[in-house]
């Protein structure tokens, strides 16, 4: 096996890695959301969260089903950039305001969603898996 192939290989195994454990944390906090969904919209008008019982279901649903198709790799740019955009406005809302420790994570979690959307899923994924599309005449 080649070195090129090699390489390849771990990178696609290193995504798979990143791409289990970011859609778990995402699909855990947007499951705790969507049962919670009283307590997060009061937590999001505390915070300053405009239309925040609205918000609070965007962010829910968003975590939860981007955070599935993370970890499958399906479509993983649109997903990755949903979330970061997630990330963002928690950072903005509520992170910030906190400070540097209650900040790490989230900033972590931008970072990690932003280079999944520049990347993409790799080749252990659900979207190389499937069929390609034929190209245009």
């Amino acid at each position: 096996m080649s070195e090129i192939n090699v390489r390849s290989r771990n990178a696609d195994i290193a995504l798979l890695l990143l791409r289990i454990v970011t859609g778990a944390i995402f699909i855990i906090a947007g499951w705790g959301k969507l049962t919670g969904i009283e307590g997060v919209q009061g937590f999001f008008g505390e915070a300053g969260v405009p239309a925040s019982s609205l918000m609070a279901w965007v962010v829910a649903l968003v975590e939860f089903v981007c955070g599935i198709m993370v970890l499958i790799g399906y479509r993983i740019r649109i997903p990755a950039l949903l979330l970061a955009l997630v990330m963002v406005g928690a950072l903005i809302f509520v992170k910030i305001p906190a400070g540097w420790s209650a900040m790490r994570i989230d900033l972590a979690l931008l970072a990690i969603t932003l280079s999944l959307f520049l990347i993409g899923s790799g080749g252990l994924s659900v979207d190389n898996r499937a069929p390609k599309e034929p190209a245009a005449a």
